[in-house]
């Protein structure tokens, strides 16, 4: 029978990427607020100290390393940094991404390939780092934040789409593979959420009128008539990082208003 104690994360260490704001921020309070040592990298040192500085404020002592997670030899030292100085990692959150809405015959291939390395290539890196250390333990989490573009195509993110769909391949195949050794790996798939990422999709008209896709997400789109708040995905991470969801392994958890509910509002 569940209880709350299945969904205590006392003496696990989480490391989320990217978490220094954002939906990371939110899930590595989540975590925190149930019992989990936080553990999180930036690729830029002044990043990492705006977030120490941020858990700090919230009176969550975090531990902060800056790390490129597209680079596995920096990944691999990384790693063994955190398991000498924290502890070996049994929650890994691959958060850290970017997003390029460039029309596709204007996207050159570079372009493309950075965001697939961010994306996709860096959560098989960090992954691959973690999962030994996971299996010498005999349990693992490992919680993939995908997206609705794993399952939808929109115009201007050919790039962001493919990673993420491959992204939700690649938490199938871990699921798979690692699955025998108590290893659980699944995926968040957010729906719209009130971020720096999507702020240009909310700014408001030079007549002050709402930005149109603003109005299409909140009064056409989302039964819940709102964007998300990045504190909307902490209590699904907790639970995917935690021992109730021990037979729950490679599934995404979409957490986006019911989008993916709802054909739409007739005009």
């Amino acid at each position: 029978m569940a209880n709350e104690k299945n969904f205590d994360l006392t003496g696990k260490v989480a490391l989320i990427t990217g978490a220094s704001y954002g939906i990371g921020y939110a899930i590595a309070k989540g975590l925190a607020a149930a019992g989990a040592t936080i553990v999180f990298n930036d690729i830029k040192a002044e990043f990492v100290e705006r977030g120490l500085k941020s858990y700090e404020a919230d009176g969550i002592k975090a531990h902060g390393y800056v790390c490129d997670v597209t680079d596995e030899d920096a990944v691999n030292a990384f790693v063994a940094q955190v398991e000498k100085e924290v502890g070996v990692i049994d929650i890994l959150v691959n958060n850290a991404g970017i997003i390029k809405r460039i029309p596709m015959i204007e996207m050159t291939a570079a372009e493309f390939r950075q965001v697939i390395d961010v994306d996709l290539n860096a959560p098989f890196i960090v992954s691959k780092a973690v999962i030994p250390s996971m299996i010498k333990k005999g349990a693992g989490k490992i919680i993939n934040i995908c997206s609705m573009m794993s399952e939808f195509g929109r115009e201007t993110v050919s790039a962001y789409a493919s990673a993420k769909g491959g992204l939700k391949m690649l938490t199938r195949n871990i699921a798979s593979e690692y699955g025998q050794y108590n290893i659980q790996c699944n995926g968040i798939g957010p729906g719209y959420i009130a971020t720096p990422q999507t702020a240009p999709l909310r700014e408001r008209q030079p007549d002050g009128s709402k930005h149109p896709f603003d109005s299409f997400i909140t009064d056409s789109k989302t039964p819940a008539g709102r964007w998300g708040d990045p504190s909307d995905l902490a209590g699904p991470a907790v639970f995917l990082a935690s021992t109730a969801s021990d037979f729950v392994n490679g599934q995404i958890l979409y957490v986006d208003g019911g989008i993916q509910a709802y054909f739409g509002k007739q005009p």
